[in-house]
């Protein structure tokens, strides 16, 4: 398991918002921009590690060998040096849409927002936007505090005041200006200057897909958790400013070094396949209510739905699930804030596995919420949790989740497998419907198929054409 990222997925890239600002802003900027200091360069490693550790590790191998070169050439267009070796490019082990920078020349891009785009082009971009967010003094520390616990992810709706740390307008501002450095660069490196305006796109429309899927609409998110309400705008001031391209996209050699790339869940770190959740390692399994999302993050599972919210974690464990009960009630409030207790705790077993549960009422200006702690132990040391919001009286919402929870045998844990990009070639006569039949989706294989592949329902797919799928 990994941290929740769905509703909060803030960085520097997946930030999809309003940009209305002068382009001279970026050479300005680009102009002004500080070489790479030795002060900066220990600051950045000793981040990396932590940062690393909490955006589910780095990868290794091929994969990672060509994005790190790809964002070395990228980087050294920024102006902060000359020297490729004085940038750290890390293909993150997770399955979260997400790029990143930190000062001292260490960028980090996900997986599985890799396997999203279709050229090397949008790769470029990505990592270059990374970086010159970090230039601009965007960076997603704010953010990542915000990642902490699903008590902040929430505060807003228990207390009303959770607010980003930098102004929306402010961070707008800095988004459009990272954005028009990263064309730059992509015009400077030769490449199509469009690359960063279509990877934006298709993750505008990887947003919307997941927000169909949950049955939310990002509209109705509160401000600190949308940060920008119209992706739209910044794609098309993107594509302005990048204006007529002739540069390369490499789109061959980018499928090429990702084909076989993870994309999702790593099974030893748990899987979402619709409402089953399946952890092969730990050797368990559960199931989300019907109607509700799963979403796995770098360190706990968020479940979505329209009548309540949860999260599945972890935390140390001494042997006392009362204790391990009352801690999590306890981490849920910030410093300064009255503690939420619960009103009591009782015990039971769940298909043989010894589990307690408590719950607490919290008071709102719209009506009560009713929060419940529902844990498990799976070994004297070791205990997973859930925790789970709904209006007051409407916790048997997830009931059935809380029962469902089971062990799983090593033969079951030994059939689920990760899913990985395959690029194949369009032969005659395929489509759009029978490509989609081959990815490894239950739901909306589909819609999953154009937005992997930057497509659309009209589109028309050639033999000879190279595309995505997700597969076994």
């Amino acid at each position: 398991m990994r941290f929740l990222a769905h509703c909060l997925a803030f960085s520097s890239l997946i930030i999809l918002g309003v940009v209305f600002e002068p382009t001279a802003l970026a050479e300005q900027r680009a102009s002004s921009v500080q070489a790479l200091t030795d002060k900066d360069k220990q600051r950045g490693a000793e981040a990396h590690p932590k940062l690393v550790a909490e955006y589910g590790g780095a990868m290794t191998g091929p994969h990672a060998d060509y994005v790190a070169k790809v964002g070395q050439d990228i980087a050294v267009q920024s102006g902060l040096s000359n020297a490729k070796s004085d940038f750290m490019i890390t293909l993150l082990d997770s399955p979260v849409n997400n790029a990143f920078a930190i000062p001292g020349g260490y960028i980090y891009v996900s997986r599985t927002l890799v396997g999203l785009m279709n050229n090397e082009a949008e790769l470029a971009g990505v990592l270059g936007q990374a970086l010159a967010s970090a230039i601009t003094q965007y960076t997603p520390s704010a953010r990542i505090a915000l990642h902490r616990k699903l008590g902040l992810i929430l505060a807003g709706s228990i207390y009303g005041h959770s607010q980003p740390q930098v102004p929306i307008n402010a961070m707008s501002k800095k988004v459009t200006e990272a954005d028009f450095l990263s064309i730059s660069y992509l015009k400077r490196a030769g490449y199509d200057s469009r690359a960063l305006a279509t990877l934006l796109r298709s993750l505008a429309n990887q947003n919307a897909l997941e927000a169909e899927l949950s049955g939310r609409s990002d509209n109705n998110l509160p401000a600190w958790a949308r940060t920008h309400p119209e992706p739209e705008a910044r794609v098309r001031a993107a594509a302005k400013r990048a204006g007529r391209s002739t540069g390369l996209t490499n789109q061959d050699q980018f499928l090429k070094n990702i084909d076989g790339l993870m994309y999702g869940d790593d099974p030893k770190k748990g899987i979402v396949d619709g409402r089953d959740f399946t952890h092969a390692d730990m050797k368990f399994a559960f199931q989300a209510p019907a109607g509700f999302y799963m979403m796995n993050g770098w360190q706990a599972v968020s479940i979505s739905g329209q009548s309540g919210k949860a999260e599945f974690s972890g935390a140390q464990y001494s042997g006392d699930l009362d204790a391990y009960i009352r801690t999590a009630f306890a981490g849920l409030t910030e410093q300064g804030q009255a503690q939420i207790t619960p009103q009591s705790i009782e015990k039971t077993t769940v298909n043989g596995i010894p589990a307690a549960y408590g719950s607490a009422t919290v008071q709102q200006q719209d009506g009560a919420l009713e929060l419940v702690i529902f844990a498990y132990e799976f070994s004297k040391t070791s205990a997973l949790h859930f925790m789970t919001v709904t209006q007051a009286g409407a916790s048997n919402t997830f009931s059935p989740m809380f029962s469902s929870m089971r062990r799983i045998s090593d033969a079951d844990a030994a059939k689920v497998k990760a899913r990985k990009v395959v690029v194949t070639t369009v032969k005659a006569g395929e489509t759009i419907q029978t490509m989609a039949s081959r990815m490894a989706y239950t739901d909306a294989a589909l819609n999953r198929f154009l937005v992997l592949n930057g497509l659309n329902a009209s589109s028309q797919l050639t033999a000879g054409q190279k595309v995505k799928l997700i597969t076994y």
